[in-house]
């Protein structure tokens, strides 16, 4: 996968486009990532016991990979992803767009 947990993305389709968010979890079976702060649902749950208290609970919703777009730590732009082998033949990901090493 290109994108990955604790990774910065820019959300570039949809109502929340523009948004910059940390990657919570990564669903790659579905190709969707929950981001922090993004697709914000409500859920109508039950109250568990003593555990937890029922009524409305606002939570972020998994959002598809095409409409995120990987943000660089380094140039702090949206970039695309590439992989690269090192020399001792590690594989790693880099930004395409200043040609450094993300990971």
């Amino acid at each position: 996968m290109k994108i990955r947990r604790n990774d910065t993305v820019l959300v570039i389709i949809g109502r929340d486009r523009g948004k910059r968010g940390k990657v919570h979890r990564v669903y790659p079976q579905e190709d969707r990532v929950v981001v922090e702060g993004v697709n914000i649902v409500k859920r109508h749950t039950k109250p568990r016991g003593t555990a937890r208290q029922g009524g409305i609970v606002e939570r972020e919703g998994p959002i598809h990979l095409s409409n995120v777009m990987f943000v660089c730590a380094k140039c702090d732009r949206p970039t695309r992803v590439g992989f690269r082998l090192l020399e001792d033949g590690k594989k790693v990901r880099y930004c395409r767009r200043c040609q450094e090493t993300v990971d």
